[in-house]
């Protein structure tokens, strides 16, 4: 075998080798969140099987579970989309939430006027005004980010807290949009020609999930295959060798933002036009926060996003069954999230300092062979 051929396996073996760690690091690290979690549902006197088996059935074990997994993950799958899509370009959108807020109040201000198009045009119309909702909400983080240097972490994170109050403006009364006398407040309805199609008749599973899931495909196809997704990666891996390649980065970090958020305002706009028909003062009660976890827990893989999306969904999902079914309060849940997510950063760190320490050696290997014929 030539030295040519040694050096092209030694080069290969290893990125399959990472790429094989990459894909079951989630699944190592949900197995430790449940093994952890057993110690504690076992210190409150239950049953960890029993546990575990009635939220299975909670998730997955009939038509109306499986709806109930698919609704409470559609949000988590477009918000997980905006923020992997965002750490692609190096960049870390926290503002989701706040996006979620502003998109779902565009949506609804479209949905509940009586337009004169027709029933697909009017729901199309407002999907789009959720988009750009979130679009416009990232404007300033994306221009202070690209031209004026400063943390689009600090600026989206400060954000929330406007959405979230911009939201509750339009809810309470004078506000045109609010319901006059409602209980709680709230916006007027949507109108039925802006809301999302139900998949399944009985069920709350609305088009937001499948929008979702088209999502995340042309999100990986644009990533892998098109030149925005090259320009994308190689701003988010190298902004200096990018630039130098002739990419500007300013225009690119702007274009992938604005994205992102855009992406949070879709998860905002399922929410209202298909899940509750009106807008809600706080409707969103962190799904934003949890669309970060999601999107770490998948390491910003577009289609790793879908299934840690659906498994945050299964686990909301199956909470209840497991809480009537043994009386395990439903907070368990949030504790299997965070230490899944905390795991997987654990396994990362683990991998990556493992990775670097092989390398030094390997360089050392290199130096003695090279510097062992003069010492001799």
């Amino acid at each position: 075998m030539s030295d040519n051929v040694k050096k092209r396996e030694t080069i290969i073996l290893p990125g399959i080798g990472g790429l094989v760690l990459s894909g079951a690091r989630p699944i190592l690290a949900i197995i430790l969140a449940f093994a952890v979690s057993a110690v504690m549902i076992v210190a409150q006197g239950a049953s960890p099987f029993e546990a575990y088996w009635a939220m299975l059935r909670g998730s997955f074990g009939s038509v109306a579970a499986l709806a109930n997994t698919g609704v409470r993950a559609a949000p988590l799958l477009l918000g997980g989309l905006g923020v992997a899509l965002g750490f692609k370009a190096g960049l870390l959108n926290v503002g989701i939430e706040g996006q979620i807020y502003v998109g779902g109040s565009a949506a609804a201000a479209v949905g509940m006027i009586p337009l004169p198009v027709p029933g697909w045009l009017h729901l199309i119309l407002a999907v789009a005004a959720g988009f750009l909702g979130g679009v416009v909400w990232g404007l300033i983080p994306a221009y202070l980010k690209a031209y004026r240097g400063i943390s689009e972490i600090v600026i989206t994170l400060m954000l929330n807290y406007v959405g979230i109050q911009v939201c509750s403006l339009l809810v309470h009364e004078p506000s045109p949009m609010a319901e006059k006398g409602a209980f709680y407040p709230q916006s007027l309805p949507i109108l039925p020609s802006a809301q999302l199609p139900i998949l399944i008749k009985g069920t709350s599973l609305h088009l937001g999930i499948v929008i979702g899931l088209v999502a995340a495909l042309m999100i990986y196809f644009v990533l892998q295959y098109t030149p925005f997704g090259m320009r994308t990666r190689m701003t988010g891996q190298n902004p200096e060798a990018a630039r130098y390649a002739g990419i500007d980065v300013k225009r690119q970090i702007v274009l992938v933002l604005l994205l992102s958020c855009g992406l949070g305002g879709l998860a905002g706009t399922g929410e209202v036009l298909g899940l509750k028909l009106k807008l809600y003062d706080y409707f969103s009660m962190g799904l934003g926060y949890d669309a970060i976890a999601v999107a770490l827990m998948a390491n910003s893989n577009p289609v790793g996003v879908v299934f840690t999306a659906l498994f945050f969904g299964a686990l909301r999902a199956g909470a209840g069954k497991m809480e009537t079914a043994v009386g395990i309060k439903t907070p368990i849940v949030q504790v299997i999230q965070a230490l899944a997510v905390l795991f997987v950063i654990m396994i990362g760190f683990a991998e990556y300092a493992r990775t670097t320490r092989r390398e030094k050696q390997e360089e050392l290997k290199q130096e003695v062979t090279v510097d062992g014929p003069e010492l001799n």
